[in-house]
């Protein structure tokens, strides 16, 4: 397992936690610092398992109001980084 810590920009959540198997192509768990608790919550609980290449197809591009990006959208960018880094 590894693990990777993301601050997201433009977004309400302050800070992202990433766990990714070892291989780094399928998330472990997810969990959000900030932000709308309960939609982040339902956000990582249907994320955990998945791999990442499955969720950024799902979730890149999605955006918040009129915010050009979104917590979800952050989501995929912070597990591209910690793809980088496996």
């Amino acid at each position: 397992m590894t693990t990777h810590d993301f601050a997201p920009r433009g977004v309400c959540s302050r800070a992202i936690h990433i766990e990714l198997e070892d291989d780094g192509r399928t998330l472990r768990s997810v969990s959000f610092e900030g932000g709308c608790d309960g939609n982040l919550k339902a956000i990582g609980t249907l994320c955990a398992g998945r791999p990442v290449d499955e969720i950024v197809a799902l979730l890149e591009g999605n955006t918040c109001g009129r915010r050009p990006t979104s917590c979800a959208d952050q989501l995929t960018r912070a597990l591209r980084a910690a793809q980088a880094e496996v």
